[in-house]
């Protein structure tokens, strides 16, 4: 038996756990780019259109938002709306497409099984890159030809495809160094999801500042391929050769360590539990805290970059009418920077609901785990233990966004000379998206309890809204539509008035799609495979 045997078979049992999964995200990261190119042949007819909304789009903090515009043409301006999105989504797919299929095998013992089969060391991990390789080949591949359908040039449509597929592939690799380094799966992605973060603040401050940052961010790199813009083919070396380095690194550490083990080595508990450890509440911050600091500290630094760009955004001299118009859809109508502002914390609450929907999936990883049944065997009854963890999905991700205002209000205050007055303004305008993100803790809530199997619905319901909020305008979707997205009735502060009906009607629909799921919790047996 050599090293790879049962590559083969443990991949296509990869492709059958995800292939709903992995279709929902291939058409999803497939069909964004052509439905923006599009919308745009429509909006922008001619090269006259063209101009005029490229000359606004230079200002630093449209810069820091989605990068530089490489290329005037639809293409070029195609790549410059959809590039950074479709980066960062696809990373995430490609870091969690891997981290599922090789730490979340060790931790919850099913990798041992196989392993006692005829099945080589480096097996699993070369499936799970082999799954993920194949579906970044098919973005890149549904990609180039979507493009290439709308009209838009080969050379670029080619370019921004190789493009994504490339970082998603990179980010598989980092997915795989990260997923030997702990015996945790949801430390291993919040590693690789820190360096995916990591990036995209890199390539902020780099794109409106020293240019060489950008340089060290993949993301960056593939914008600097330049699609549409004189493509640089050769940026694609980077990601052949970093990806390279991360995927040896990997291989390297699975033959040096034991299964189910992690290179760094964890922490010895105390022989007996602290007094602080008397209650399920604290048992799931102890649980909890080390994603919850994570989290709290990128969002900060996240709001701080931010806020600090906002202020180049009033040196627009001549605003397009039609920039003005997507900005005021995005977030207000009470001037350009309090639009963009708005945008900002509406994206930033849509990145906190990713916090929101995992730790309240932390319910049923739990249970999968079977460290609940101990639990459940004392005194603590399920519901009391659901609303332990539930307390973090909620009240963590009110923290996680009065950082982020606070930061931003920071960083913007600073720049406008008036920190003490712009605080309160950013802070408001982030816990407003408050209620929307508890709408998809109350739905995972829901699933966990009538559904278990299908929990991770969470993750689409949250992807979904995020498409519909971002992109539905861009579509010309009817608002009917886009209106399913519970970020879709917040108020766009600063900038428009606060009205307080639809943060009601979020909240109530929050509370009760929570009480029907902790009802069904507590008929239901625990655990459920």
């Amino acid at each position: 038996m050599n090293s790879l045997t049962g590559t083969r078979a443990l991949a296509r049992l990869a492709f059958r756990l995800d292939r709903v999964r992995l279709t929902v995200w291939v058409l999803g990261l497939a069909v964004m780019p052509m439905g923006t190119a599009a919308n745009y042949l429509s909006l922008y007819p001619t090269e006259a259109d063209l101009r005029a909304v490229s000359a606004v789009l230079s200002n630093p903090s449209l810069v820091a938002l989605s990068g530089p515009l490489f290329g005037l043409s639809i293409g070029g301006l195609t790549a410059w709306k959809i590039g950074v999105t479709e980066f960062i989504l696809v990373g995430l797919m490609s870091l969690l497409t891997v981290v599922r299929h090789t730490r979340t095998e060790e931790e919850t013992g099913r990798l041992e099984l196989i392993g006692a089969t005829v099945v080589g060391r480096y097996a699993p991990l070369t499936a799970a890159l082999l799954v993920t390789g194949l579906a970044n080949l098919a973005i890149a591949v549904l990609i180039a030809l979507g493009l290439l359908a709308t009209g838009l040039p080969a050379a670029g449509s080619l370019a921004f495809g190789l493009a994504t597929g490339l970082v998603g592939m990179l980010f598989a690799a980092i997915a795989a160094a990260s997923a030997q380094l702990t015996q945790s799966a949801r430390a291993a992605s919040a590693i690789a999801g820190a360096v995916l973060g990591g990036t995209y603040l890199l390539r902020a401050v780099g794109d409106t500042g020293p240019t060489w940052l950008s340089w060290l961010s993949p993301t960056g790199w593939a914008l600097h391929l330049r699609p549409y813009a004189g493509e640089r083919w050769w940026v694609a070396g980077l990601f052949v050769g970093i990806g390279a380095v991360f995927a040896v690194v990997a291989y390297a550490l699975v033959a040096r360590r034991d299964v189910g083990a992690g290179l760094l080595p964890e922490r010895l508990g105390s022989a007996e539990s602290s007094p602080a450890l008397r209650s399920p509440l604290a048992l799931a911050w102890r649980l909890h805290r080390g994603l919850l600091l994570g989290w709290t500290i990128g969002l900060a630094l996240t709001g701080a970059v931010m806020g600090g760009a906002a202020a180049g955004i009033g040196d627009l001299q001549s605003p397009n009418q039609q920039l003005t118009d997507i900005l005021t859809r995005m977030g207000g109508n009470n001037g350009l920077t309090d639009a963009f502002l708005a945008a900002i914390f509406g994206i930033t609450g849509m990145v906190a609901a990713a916090y929101t929907v995992q730790a309240t999936l932390r319910l049923r990883q739990e249970e999968s785990s079977g460290r609940v049944e101990a639990l459940l065997a004392t005194p603590v009854g399920r519901l009391r233990w659901a609303a332990s963890h539930l307390t973090f999905a909620l009240l963590g991700t009110a923290l996680l966004l009065a950082a982020a205002g606070i930061a931003g209000g920071l960083g913007y205050g600073m720049q406008v000379h008036d920190i003490g007055g712009q605080i309160g303004r950013l802070l408001g305008a982030a816990l407003v998206q408050l209620p929307a993100t508890w709408v998809l803790a109350g739905f995972g809530t829901a699933l966990i309890g009538l559904a278990p199997r299908f929990s991770a619905l969470a993750w689409a319901a949250l992807i979904l809204s995020v498409l519909l909020v971002e992109l539905g305008a861009l579509f010309g979707l009817s608002q009917w539509i886009v209106d399913a997205a519970p970020f879709a009735h917040v108020p766009k502060l600063p900038g428009s008035a606060f009205t307080v009906t639809p943060m009601l009607w979020l909240t109530a629909i929050a509370l009760a799609l929570g009480a029907v799921g902790l009802a069904g919790l507590h008929r239901r047996d625990v655990p459920v495979a």
